[in-house]
């Protein structure tokens, strides 16, 4: 088993759009030596119970756990947008995560968050804050993208300065384009330079 440190990308996808932008967030993390992406997801939540599902989705990355992410270097979290908001099954799972905000072990590492959208205007940007705001109560360092990346001034598409986006359209059938798979993979790569440069600060005296 690696010892290496890793970013955990935690992500929920419906239709497949957050997921294939969380695989282009893992490789801007592994274009780092000395770091590793981990995936996880999240299972669907019942409106009037809480859903049993198997303990390992039929495809795509596991179910996370709260070791996952009291271990991790870094954090990125993604979601399609619900009306402006993280969809219900990923805040599930971030409401449970009060032992790791009483045990501090989160504070100070960095933390990004991504998002998929039906529509060009469809909330990309409240999303990406509605899922800022728990990692800013866990004391993460929020990272989003910069301009130095120059497709978020080129694209047609997704991408903001707090985060990836992608549209995907109506039927989410649109893949991600060649700026929104840039962002994406920036976005991760400096996550993975980040959670380096910080972990390396954790170790002087």
């Amino acid at each position: 088993m690696s010892t290496l440190p890793y970013v955990l990308i935690l992500y929920y996808s419906r239709s497949g759009a957050t997921r294939a932008m969380a695989e282009r967030l893992a490789a801007g993390v592994e274009s780092y030596r000395g770091i590793e992406a981990r995936l996880r997801t999240v299972p669907p939540v019942s409106p009037s119970c809480e859903a049993v599902d198997p303990e390992i989705p039929a495809e795509g990355a596991i179910y996370a756990d709260l070791d996952d992410l009291r271990n991790c270097a870094g954090l990125a979290l993604g979601s399609p947008t619900r009306f402006g908001n993280m969809a219900a099954p990923l805040k599930y799972f971030v409401d449970t995560t009060s032992e790791l905000w009483l045990g501090g072990a989160l504070v100070d590492k960095p933390a990004s968050a991504f998002t998929s959208t039906a529509s060009l205007h469809g909330g990309q940007e409240t999303t990406l804050i509605s899922m800022l705001l728990p990692l800013l109560h866990h004391g993460m360092v929020f990272a989003g993208i910069p301009y130095s990346e120059t497709e978020l001034t080129e694209t047609q598409g997704g991408g903001t300065p707090y985060g990836a986006s992608h549209l995907a359209g109506t039927r989410s059938d649109r893949p991600l384009d060649e700026h929104e798979r840039q962002l994406a993979y920036a976005q991760g790569a400096r996550l993975a330079r980040l959670a380096l440069a910080l972990n390396k600060a954790g170790d002087r005296p």
